[in-house]
């Protein structure tokens, strides 16, 4: 498992997927209040001038010299409902997010 601490020292490294291929750069680090692990990260995609930022779970990550390496391959985390790279994502719209990546989602207290 990655720990929390690790995970934000990769601020603006490589995001790739499981094959290598280079889906972003690491924005942002979300942890699961109810374990206190990372759960989920956003990753700066887009072109200069029309960047966004994706949801990517953090299960099964692995950290690497210059890379975060997620479970999840490229096209699918590009897909993910995305944010303006300085928006939050509303509440209303979590729901969807994890349903983009087949998990379960269970509302925070």
């Amino acid at each position: 498992m990655i720990q929390s601490a690790d995970v934000r020292e990769w601020r603006t490294h490589d995001v790739v997927d499981a094959g290598g291929r280079k889906i972003g750069t690491l924005e942002a680090v979300y942890v699961d209040t109810s374990t206190d692990e990372p759960a989920m990260a956003t990753v700066q995609v887009g072109l200069p001038t029309r960047r966004h930022l994706v949801f990517v779970p953090l299960n099964g990550a692995v950290v690497g010299p210059d890379y975060v390496k997620v479970d999840y391959d490229r096209s699918l985390v590009k897909k993910c409902p995305a944010i303006g790279t300085d928006d939050v994502l509303p509440v209303e719209s979590e729901a969807a997010v994890f349903a983009h990546y087949g998990l379960p989602y269970q509302p925070g207290a």
